[in-house]
């Protein structure tokens, strides 16, 4: 079961949490988790912050405190180590809303990927494997936007931080042992800087397949579509599938240029979508195409190949690679995540020059990152008793 914790500081005031602030501003490590609601909404409501550190446990009411910033100077403060697990999703929400970089950070889900724990792994698992420990599941579905709290509620959220401190502690102990404390904070250094945090806008509309079999002038109404979605989402406050589900854009894009009749008569596409929007969907496709969409065009990734030579020997290399991270007992998706080989099965051409720095430079070693770079002049011998991977000489 988890720990009952008795004693706890719900801070709702601004003094309460100028006073939390005085206590903690010297700490040396803070643990904190977040509770959020996203459904049926495109900005996403901060509804809780937990947190605990060597003074104590604190939830702060986000809702209640319109300005946090108090504890978001804790965040940015270098002197202070966050502890968290999968903090990205509370650092990325924190960059999105506040404009906040974290420093100093330590996230116990990928440090345990470096101790021989897969990647990822839920916080339940690391603490039951760690500290025998097995958490509660009573309020995993919560509604955090709702007041007041219920006790037990929050003591439930407080489940999400009272273990971080145990876990830094153990796994930095067993990074320690393994050398591996300056192959993780290169890890965590990532999530420091503002370029992590970029997510290309028209993300979406490039992850379609439908975009690479389509015309110019689709090609720029489908980018469009998504842009418009995202914006009315925006400013409506809504989901983007309340504003155009994502099942309806290819029939919307295949059939935009034959007119609203054609999509009337879609067995797939409801009128009443169809009459709401018809006049925006019209006039996003007729405008020019502009030169910045021509821009954004060229950076359509190519179609995948046809499955060839070359993607057998990439699966390889991946076998191999996760062969090494299993003896060296580092989750394997941290080295080389699966899109990064996806991407490589993709285009041949493509490979991530972060692979071949820093820690993952000297587990994979000089030749493992020539075959990975130089996939399409690699070829397998298969002898009697053995095989050899080898480039091919110029």
């Amino acid at each position: 079961m988890g720990a009952e914790v008795q004693n706890f500081t719900l801070i709702e005031t601004s003094e309460a949490l100028k006073s939390f602030y005085e206590e903690n501003k010297s700490a040396e490590w803070l643990g904190f988790d977040t509770e959020f609601v996203g459904e049926k909404r495109f900005h996403t409501l901060l509804c809780l912050i937990q947190i605990a550190s060597e003074h104590g446990y604190y939830l702060i009411d986000p809702i209640k405190l319109k300005d946090i910033g108090l504890f978001l100077k804790l965040i940015e403060d270098p002197g202070i180590v966050k502890i968290t697990h999968a903090g990205e999703n509370d650092y990325r929400l924190l960059k999105k809303y506040y404009n906040v970089l974290p420093k100093n950070v330590f996230d116990v889900q990928i440090a345990a990927g470096f101790v021989g724990y897969k990647y990822p792994i839920s916080f339940g698992k690391i603490v039951e494997k760690e500290l025998k420990v097995y958490l509660r599941k009573g309020y995993t579905v919560s509604d955090w936007e709702s007041r007041p709290f219920n006790q037990k509620q929050l003591k439930y959220a407080l489940d999400d931080v009272v273990y971080l401190k145990k876990l830094y502690d153990n796994l930095r102990n067993k990074l320690e042992k393994l050398d591996r404390i300056d192959w993780v904070a290169e890890e965590f250094r990532k999530r420091e800087a503002e370029e992590y945090y970029y997510i290309d806008p028209n993300r979406e509309a490039f992850q379609n397949s439908l975009i690479l079999g389509l015309s110019l002038k689709d090609q720029v109404f489908l980018i469009r579509l998504y842009q418009w979605r995202r914006a009315e989402a925006a400013r409506k406050d809504y989901s983007k599938e309340m504003i155009l589900p994502a099942k309806y854009i290819g029939a919307i894009v295949r059939n935009v240029k034959s007119g609203k009749n054609a999509l009337l008569n879609h067995r797939r596409l409801p009128n009443k979508l169809v009459d709401n929007h018809w006049g925006q969907f019209q006039e996003i496709y007729n405008q020019a195409i502009t030169e910045e969409e021509k821009a954004i065009l060229e950076k359509i990734p190519p179609p995948a190949n046809d499955y060839t030579q070359e993607d057998t020997l990439i699966e390889m290399l991946s076998l191999i690679i996760r062969y090494i991270c299993n003896e060296k007992k580092i989750a394997p998706d941290l080295v080389i995540p699966r899109s990064g080989f996806k991407k490589m099965k993709a285009d041949n051409t493509f490979f991530d020059e972060s692979y071949a720095k820093g820690w993952r430079k000297e587990l994979l070693g000089e030749t493992m990152l020539n075959w990975l770079r130089n996939r399409d002049n690699l070829q397998l011998i298969l002898e009697d008793d053995h095989f050899t991977l080898r480039l091919r000489k110029e």
